[in-house]
């Protein structure tokens, strides 16, 4: 039914479509905050495969209390989203 292909003629249907919908001057806030976004996503999955290989094999004596707070890093060049984060605490047995 369809051809498969997407050649300049669709794309530009496409690109006067989202122009259409969103207007021209959002654009490049929706695009610096879909940048954003995919920043701070990336460096939170690194942050928590360093903290998988990083964890400790045994969880904590009961007595003991791990820190409840952290400061989540943003992405590099963006220092104004950094913010200390309290943790939840699962009190839930699984």
């Amino acid at each position: 039914m369809f051809g498969g292909k997407i050649g300049a003629p669709e794309l530009i249907l496409i690109l006067v479509v989202v122009i259409l919908l969103f207007g021209a001057k959002k654009l490049p806030d929706m695009a610096r905050s879909l940048g954003k976004s995919a920043r701070i996503l990336k460096s939170e999955a690194k942050a928590m495969k360093e903290d998988k290989s990083s964890a400790p094999a045994d969880p904590p004596a009961p007595g003991e209390e791990p820190s409840a707070q952290r400061t989540i890093q943003a992405a590099p060049g963006d220092v104004t989203s950094s913010r200390p984060v309290a943790e939840p605490t699962d009190t839930t047995k699984r």
